[in-house]
């Protein structure tokens, strides 16, 4: 019989995205999680079969985390710029895991399908709401995500380096300039 585990899979994968958080991806090693936990690294791989394992499920907790941030938008005016303004904000307050979400696990994206893929339910959200609110045609609606997706990604990026930190109005004013800007394209029929 296995030995029981002393501590359970979703202790182990906060413990670890708590250790990422503050140090980044490169930080979490079996020492280093053991060490957090209070223990060595031996109960780590009574839980999980690998760090391997245990990165991927790190991966996922904090795209939850990012999800989390994204639908604080959910009852905010203009919704399309309020997750836009959330992605920048996860960006300002959770460097290390912006950087592993958006800049470290996207760079294997061959296209921009690639990264819609990877945002999942938050990019299918947007283009619901570009469709719904502003009635944009799904190919629209998808361009229109991508050129704004690329824009409020640069911010963040800017953001989490701590090369800029912008303001929560700067923010709010770039992005209601891109989006403008992007709107006027596609209602002008010259977006293609």
């Amino acid at each position: 019989m296995p030995p029981k585990p002393k501590y359970t899979k979703e202790e182990i994968v906060l413990a670890a995205l708590e250790l990422v958080s503050e140090k980044g991806m490169s930080a979490l090693t079996a020492r280093d999680l053991g060490a957090r936990l209070g223990t060595s690294a031996r109960p780590i791989f009574t839980a999980f079969k690998s760090m391997e394992e245990v990165q991927d499920a790190v991966m996922q907790a904090a795209m939850n985390r990012f999800e989390e941030y994204a639908h604080r938008s959910a009852h905010m005016e203009p919704v399309f710029k309020q997750v836009g303004m959330q992605m920048i904000m996860f960006a300002k307050e959770e460097p290390k895991l912006y950087q592993l979400i958006f800049m470290s696990s996207i760079s294997k994206a061959q296209t921009f399908d690639d990264i819609y893929a990877h945002l999942g339910l938050v990019a299918d959200e947007c283009l619901d709401v570009l469709q719904n609110d502003y009635s944009l045609s799904k190919d629209n609606a998808k361009t229109m995500f991508e050129h704004v997706w690329i824009h409020t990604f640069g911010i963040g990026a800017l953001c989490a380096t701590g090369v800029c930190d912008f303001s929560h109005e700067q923010i709010a004013e770039m992005l209601t300039q891109d989006f403008t800007a992007m709107m006027m394209l596609m209602k002008s029929g010259k977006s293609n």
